[in-house]
């Protein structure tokens, strides 16, 4: 879950234009910040409200209008999916700047994710995974590019309002994010899984619809296609693309008419894509000779933030996986007298963000106003100690539901508050590091790499589902989890120095 910035902006409602006559404004930020707020937050609805039932879906017995799948196989598919999402953003970026613009991509982005969300509201298995296969490509297009239509509206980056319509935009995300379990979950887990799954696509359409009579306000900025592609470029592009994927539907169609082809073929085929591809990102980066000695230097520095990164988000992302079958077999679905679904679990991360992230903003600031405000290392140290703590809590839940006993919900309430702790220590944090290191000939790329973090993070938990197969959800999987990340977090305080000196003059 993206967390919220550090301060909120709320203004008078009108500005005065140029001639003296009013103008409409968006919480005293331009008006295009209200278009955009909406439709990433009901895009980020249908986004967590199809991602709260997914793994609940592919695992329900098919009399139970699941596809009956293995958990280990449903984690996986749901971590890969997941890998996937991220890993596009990359190209989602390089077609806005190359192809269509920030504006346009957005549109197309948001209307490949509707038709996904139908597609999987067919009970058919077939149009569901090609639907999470548009769902995928188009959030890869949709997010690497709406935030930065928020920029836009501040031709002025010294504008004191900047971080404020940030901040109100993240408020978006977060809202939809919070709503759509307690909704499309409800909807999905207790009426129809195929409904769940629709009402995520008019979710979608509702924001669609939100952008694009909403796009007057939009600022000019975001329909201009930064870096052109020349024609004979363009035909190069689409022709290497084209190959590449008549060479995967040939290979995968050799093996189905071989009678060999499972679902593990796909799953393994995009985890080692997933794993490879950031390794030759860095390798290529690294290898370019316009790179001075110091920013090579600092690019070393951020792969150690890289790695831990992608721990981080290796345990993290098993929310909407591992500890949302947890929270279905596992956790009683009553508390306090009150029954409720189990994917409403799935709302407590944008809960917590909402109520700590200004209070983890207020808590640095405070921090270094007394000359004490830990090293960025160190705050990805601590982030990574606790969400490895978070998986020492969840062995002792598991040990708790050993039998077949229920444990209280309380369990997961404390597990979510515990990585979204670590989350705001390391996930913002992260975000600035990432512009702090990034070599100048590739500082509109860095963010791009950052999220592959999230990539690779999400391919080594879709291997250890795989591997350990329905072990994964044991103690001694959370046991070996959490250890590991606690002492990796260990680790990267302990050198601190280390990666200090390789940082340069970066603080």
């Amino acid at each position: 879950m993206t967390p919220i910035p550090v301060e909120v902006a709320a203004e008078a409602v009108t500005t005065v234009t140029a001639n003296g006559s009013p103008r409409k404004t968006f919480f005293g930020h331009p008006r295009g910040l209200s278009t955009l707020f909406m439709t990433e937050m009901w895009e980020r609805f249908s986004f967590y409200g199809m991602r709260a039932l997914l793994v609940l879906y592919l695992v329900a017995p098919a009399d139970k209008g699941g596809l009956g799948l293995g958990a280990a196989t449903g984690a996986a598919i749901y971590s890969v999916y997941n890998a996937m999402v991220y890993l596009l953003a990359l190209p989602g970026g390089w077609i806005s700047d190359r192809f269509w613009g920030a504006r346009k991509t957005v549109l197309i982005g948001g209307v490949v994710i509707m038709i996904g969300h139908f597609l999987l509201a067919v009970p058919a298995a077939a149009s569901f995974f090609v639907g999470l296969g548009f769902i995928a490509v188009g959030s890869g297009l949709l997010k690497a590019n709406i935030s930065t239509m928020v920029g836009h509206l501040y031709p002025d980056k010294n504008d004191p309002r900047r971080d404020g319509g940030f901040t109100i935009f993240y408020m978006g995300i977060n809202l939809g994010a919070f709503a759509a379990p307690l909704v499309i979950g409800t909807v999905g887990q207790s009426v129809n899984w195929h409904i769940g799954f629709a009402l995520a696509g008019v979710g979608m359409a509702l924001g669609l619809t939100n952008y694009v009579f909403g796009g007057r306000n939009l600022s000019p900025q975001s329909s201009v296609v930064t870096s052109p592609m020349a024609r004979a470029e363009r035909v190069s592009v689409i022709r290497k693309a084209l190959f590449w994927l008549a060479l995967a539907v040939v290979f995968f169609g050799a093996v189905a008419l071989s009678g060999h082809f499972t679902m593990g073929w796909v799953i393994w085929t995009l985890t080692v894509v997933g794993l490879i591809i950031p390794v030759i990102v860095f390798a290529r980066i690294r290898r370019d000779k316009d790179l001075s000695t110091d920013e090579r230097g600092k690019l070393t520095g951020y792969i150690w933030f890289f790695v831990v990164a992608a721990v981080f988000w290796m345990i993290y992302d098993q929310s909407g996986s591992t500890l949302s079958l947890f929270a279905n077999d596992n956790t009683a679905s009553k508390l306090f007298g009150f029954n409720f679904p189990s994917t409403w679990f799935q709302s407590l991360n944008p809960l917590y963000i909402m109520a700590l992230a200004p209070v983890m903003a207020w808590l640095w600031v405070w921090l270094h106003r007394r000359d004490k405000n830990p090293s960025t290392a160190v705050k990805f140290g601590v982030g990574l100690a606790l969400i490895g703590l978070s998986f020492g809590v969840m062995m002792l839940a598991m040990a708790a539901a050993s039998g077949g006993h229920l444990v209280t919900p309380l369990w997961l309430a404390l597990v979510y508050l515990v990585q979204t702790v670590g989350e705001l220590t390391l996930s913002p944090v992260g975000l600035s590091v990432t512009t702090k290191l990034a070599p100048k000939k590739y500082a509109s790329q860095m963010m791009g790499i950052w999220f592959l973090a999230v990539t690779a993070g999400d391919c080594v938990a879709a291997v250890l589902q795989q591997v350990m197969g329905n072990a994964f959800l044991s103690t001694t999987s959370f046991a070996i989890q959490g250890a590991a990340a606690l002492l990796a977090g260990v680790a990267m305080v302990l050198y601190r120095r280390k990666v200090r000196a390789l940082m340069g003059d970066v603080h």
